[in-house]
């Protein structure tokens, strides 16, 4: 790790932020801000009324309905919330607002710090045909494509006369999946159009949409970067990100089993040169795609904090968030390019509340009991206890599991190890989906791309639709009737019985009788 060149809080411009966004990232958040001294305000919907973030802050406000579009994306609301609360900055987590130009203009419009970069640089990146326009005349390679929207299916059929098939037909305004159709047949063309444009218009409001080459199993790797406001800018190694579920993140690692000294090299300066480009400042990620003879294309950039940054914070020593905080205020970045290192390998799970042998169905629910993972090289980054709710209005993603080790292989046992300890009852997760992964021959081996899951999927949902036997973990069970008999108890007011420490005896349960 390396020595701060000034590791100091002093002269911190920001003194009380508000967090416009909840669960695990709200409280991450946190965390920082109060290391650093400074206060929090947490921001709550019906749904969160008892949430963690709401318990951790150091002041809540209520901001309506449970439905996002009338709380966490009321950027009116939250802006009055902030200015009442006394907060002077506003950090947007991911998600929500966190890439609302218009939401980080109105902060700076009623005096509040947004934590983020310039409107204009989220705008320029924020819409993908100008973000490629721009990458083309910074000179980092994007996949062919169009440099502007099209409208019909002339226009399409005229772009695939060009570059041929398969081709993406993606959103403009929109990323994660959401209003994407890959198209391998001339046939497929105009109910892909037409869908990718539906899609784009419920999704973002905006149903432009552009085309790329379709690159058959590439890489998904990103660029974490940090930039000032001096014209300082470094980037953070990279995050392998190709273990995907319908183009969502399942499992992310650092450094990537695929990169190569060389490729790392030319893809950091192209991930500067991208936010150069726009005159960026804060976090944000250049995400590229690589073909599988290491030709790396711009994919899109992220003007935000990534729900993996803490991967690449366990390789490299930086707080991400607090870079952010000392970065609005003013302040230049406390290390250069040649001070960052990375050292030893991590990897990130992300823990979701839904059913993988159900069509992965969301599942919403009391937690009845939970377990989290310990020891070295763990961490968790979460924000469920032990008669939590979970609401049915948000993600279902409930956690991120990181762990850590000198060598890849070491990573994977942990997590393997972490993930055999995690225990979450009243609801579905995808602990065991996870596991699996970790026991893949090919992912141990780190020989996989983004068609990992869709080639893999039979064995990794295949056999028994449930996780490890509740029968096998005695505590879980006995927690499970202890938390049903309180719950019962205060139903009924009635708090006179006590349950001795090894209540699991009382309801008649021996580990030798337990079996199958």
């Amino acid at each position: 790790m390396f020595t701060f060149a000034a590791d100091s809080n002093l002269g911190l411009m920001i003194k009380k932020v508000l967090i416009a966004n909840r669960g695990e990232i709200a409280v991450r958040v946190i965390r920082t801000c109060r290391e650093m001294g400074i206060l929090t305000v947490a921001v709550y919907s019906d749904a969160d009324r008892k949430a963690l973030h709401v318990r951790y802050a150091d002041e809540a406000y209520y901001i309506g309905p449970s439905p996002s579009r009338e709380s966490y994306l009321n950027g009116d609301r939250i802006i009055e919330v902030a200015l009442r609360s006394g907060a002077n900055a506003v950090h947007p987590g991911y998600g929500f607002l966190s890439e609302n130009a218009d939401f980080a203009r109105k902060c700076a419009e009623a005096g509040l710090i947004f934590i983020g970069p310039d409107p204009w640089a989220m705008t320029q990146m924020g819409d993908k045909i100008t973000a490629r326009q721009t990458m083309i005349k910074a000179g980092v390679p994007v996949v062919p494509g169009t440099q502007q929207k099209v409208d019909d299916i002339q226009a399409v059929r005229r772009i695939v006369d060009e570059i041929g098939l398969p081709i993406i037909i993606k959103a403009s305004a929109g990323g994660g999946g959401k209003g994407m159709r890959l198209v391998r047949q001339q046939s497929e063309l105009v109910s892909a159009l037409k869908m990718a444009q539906s899609e784009a218009l419920s999704s973002f409001g905006d149903d432009t949409v552009y085309i790329e080459k379709y690159v058959e199993a590439p890489h998904h790797i990103e660029f974490q970067i940090l930039a000032d406001k001096f014209g300082n800018t470094v980037h953070l190694f990279e995050r392998e990100c190709s273990i995907q579920r319908r183009h969502q993140k399942v499992v992310e690692e650092t450094p990537s089993p695929f990169m190569t000294p060389e490729l790392r090299e030319k893809m950091g300066q192209a991930a500067i040169a991208a936010a150069k480009a726009v005159n960026y400042t804060g976090a944000g990620t250049i995400e590229f795609l690589v073909d599988a003879e290491r030709n790396f294309y711009f994919l899109e950039m992220n003007t935000r904090l990534q729900v993996e940054h803490p991967i690449t914070e366990r390789v490299t020593g930086v707080d991400l968030v607090k870079e952010q905080i000392r970065i609005a205020s003013g302040m230049p970045l406390s290390f250069s390019q040649n001070q960052i290192h990375q050292h030893g390998h991590a990897i990130e799970c992300r823990v979701s509340a839904e059913d993988p042998f159900n069509n992965f169905m969301p599942s919403p629910g009391l937690v009845r009991h939970i377990s989290e993972p310990n020891g070295l090289g763990i961490r968790t980054d979460g924000y469920v206890y032990e008669g939590y709710e979970i609401p049915i209005h948000y993600d279902p993603m409930i956690s991120k599991l990181i762990s850590w080790g000198r060598t890849r292989e070491e990573a994977v046992d942990r997590m393997k190890r972490a993930l055999f300890e995690y225990k979450i009852t009243g609801v579905k997760t995808s602990l065991r989906f996870l596991s699996r992964i970790m026991e893949n021959k090919d992912f141990r081996n780190g020989v996989y791309n983004t068609h990992f899951v869709p080639d893999h999927f039979d064995e990794l949902i295949g056999g028994e639709a449930t996780e490890k036997p509740i029968y096998e973990d005695m505590a879980v069970i006995a927690a499970y009737f202890d938390f049903t008999s309180k719950m019962e108890r205060v139903a009924m007011n009635d708090f006179s019985i006590q349950h001795k420490p090894d209540s699991w005896k009382v309801y008649g349960i021996n580990r030798n009788l337990m079996r199958i």
